[in-house]
């Protein structure tokens, strides 16, 4: 597998920055509740998202070694008035400048303080891509609008949700994702939409040493089929399995019960 090239994903970054932003500016109610996050306004979100956005770029510019208190962070709050979409926009839109200027200035192997083992601005840039290309998701279904994302994005956010909670087994062993050991269950997942050579398909490994994981066409307790950006939504819970352009395959029960424990921690 090859994770996202890190300019690809300071790219990405400005990308998903700019669908949200025509979101907001969409006429839709930010003060309306978004499904997915259900204890967020669909405002509420677009901050936690912009904040998240300006917190980063604080961590990577100020080249931080150890964890930065929000509060240390300029206007990650946001306006201070709500409700006022084109002040919100333009605080969304300074939030990704400053993040992607921060990103490319720093290239992928500075070392900063991270979390999940990998101290680096690579490891930031890869992970506010899937942060925001999932919130994206997030306000997007919440405003009734389409959601499309291209095949490498999707296929990434698999590979590092997945190790993700390799990393929170490790580390948070009372964790609920560490009562997803144990022996002789597995999950595939399976992109019936990709064109050759991205090799869009996952065999997840419940052992009782922990979550393993790799791509390839293997059988499995469970398998989860559908277009690749169905599959990452569903597999991040953003998509329920009933969609219709789902399939689930075998012992649903076990993908259910992955859905409930798979976690950041």
């Amino acid at each position: 597998m090859t994770m996202l090239a890190h300019d690809r994903c300071c790219d990405e970054i400005a990308h998903q920055v700019g669908l949200l932003r025509s979101v907001v500016t969409s006429g839709p109610d930010l003060s309306g509740t978004v499904p997915t996050c259900p204890d967020w306004s669909l405002e509420d979100l677009v901050r936690h998202t912009g904040g998240a956005l300006r917190w980063v770029e604080f961590i990577v510019r100020t080249r931080a070694q150890e964890e930065v208190a929000e509060a240390r962070v300029p206007h990650i709050e946001g306006p201070a008035a709500r409700g006022d979409a084109a002040v919100l926009d333009a605080w969304l839109a300074e939030s990704g400048e400053r993040v992607v200027a921060a990103l490319r200035e720093a290239g992928p192997d500075t070392e900063v303080w991270a979390w999940a083992g990998i101290r680096s601005t690579g490891f930031w840039a890869r992970r506010m891509t899937h942060e925001i290309t999932v919130h994206r998701a997030d306000a997007t279904l919440a405003a009734g609008l389409p959601y499309e994302l291209a095949p490498d994005v999707a296929a990434d956010a698999i590979d590092e949700w997945l190790q993700i909670v390799e990393y929170v087994q490790r580390t948070q062993p009372h964790d609920a994702a560490s009562e997803l050991r144990g022996p002789g269950r597995s999950i595939r997942l399976h992109a019936t939409d990709t064109e050759p050579g991205l090799d869009a398909e996952w065999l997840v490994e419940l052992t009782e040493g922990g979550v393993t994981w790799r791509r390839g066409h293997e059988t499995a307790t469970v398998a989860l089929r559908g277009p690749l950006t169905a599959v990452m939504l569903a597999f991040y819970r953003r998509l329920p399995l009933e969609a219709p352009e789902l399939k689930v395959l075998g012992d649903r029960r076990l993908l259910e019960f992955w859905l409930e424990r798979a976690t950041f921690g």
